[in-house]
């Protein structure tokens, strides 16, 4: 990865990361939780796929956590 990709990426995440806060009116601890709930859920949604979706229907692929 060359350098003008990571600052690009850097500048992004600063970005998504400014827009998060905004969002919570600036609080970081909501921000983290409310984050945090969202990897949750996700989670959650990704077991359930995991359960319902044979490994045939996607050619081999099976969904997991990391």
């Amino acid at each position: 990865m060359s350098a003008v990709q990571k600052d690009a990426e850097k500048e992004q995440a600063r970005t998504e990361l400014e827009e998060v806060l905004a969002f919570h009116g600036g609080d970081a601890l909501e921000s983290v939780k409310s984050l945090l709930d969202d990897c949750r859920n996700l989670r959650g949604e990704l077991a359930i796929v995991e359960q319902l979706v044979s490994r045939g229907y996607v050619r081999g692929w099976k969904p997991k956590y990391e």
